[in-house]
């Protein structure tokens, strides 16, 4: 499969959307929402579009790739921007395939020749443990409630780039997307059924789970 990463285009917008919705439906919760996500994304002024990456065979998208400024308030009172990976999608059919792999490692090489310091993701740990990420809590990191997280997983981007980074993350305000708002946007796309249960679904609530208070 000779696959092409390059840099999301508007002309691309509609087709990555519909990708991203195939890749997540029914996986994390019945139905998803990260095709609407990724809608908003763009919306944002501080969105990267250099980190909004598309992979293609034959001209044909079949992964994409987007991040958002996130940002650590250390424990001294110092606060460091990092990056927010994801969503990280890949049609159904091109999984297990290398696809995502190729997009991780491109996106974090534009990311540190634009000098970002880290990236940060919450995702499954056996995963990104690896593509070159590992758990936040190793570097004192916790979630913006002050906790460890097992699915907060981080990669730094140069050498020492994860020293003195201890604190709480924060997610760009995106992320929090609201289902009505999702629900409607939804309706655009070709009716798909929604299953509830999947394994996947038990995985992803599986990892929520596991979380530990920060003890200072």
């Amino acid at each position: 499969m000779e696959m092409r990463i390059r840099q999301e285009t508007p002309a691309d917008f509609r087709g990555t959307e519909f990708l991203v919705r195939e890749a997540f439906w029914n996986v994390y919760a019945p139905g998803c929402c990260e095709h609407f996500l990724l809608h908003r994304m763009r919306e944002q002024p501080d969105f990267p579009a250099a980190l909004s990456l598309v992979a293609e065979v034959n001209g044909r998208l079949i992964g994409h790739v987007a991040c958002m400024p996130g940002r650590i308030e250390g424990d001294g009172g110092s606060s460091h921007e990092v990056l927010t990976l994801g969503p990280v999608a890949v049609l159904p059919s091109c999984q297990r395939r290398g696809v995502g792999a190729a997009l991780l490692t491109r996106c974090r090489e534009i990311a540190a020749g634009m000098s970002w310091r880290a990236i940060l993701l919450c995702g499954d740990p056996d995963y990104y443990g690896r593509r070159g990420f590992e758990p936040a809590e190793k570097s004192g990191i916790r979630d913006a409630e002050n906790r460890y997280r097992d699915a907060l997983q981080i990669c730094g981007l140069y050498e020492g780039a994860l020293e003195g980074l201890a604190g709480r993350y924060f997610e760009h305000p995106v992320y929090r997307v609201e289902e009505a708002a999702c629900t409607a946007f939804d309706r655009g796309f070709p009716p798909k059924e929604r299953c509830a249960g999947t394994p996947s679904q038990r995985r992803f609530l599986e990892i929520a789970k596991r979380c530990r208070p920060f003890a200072d």
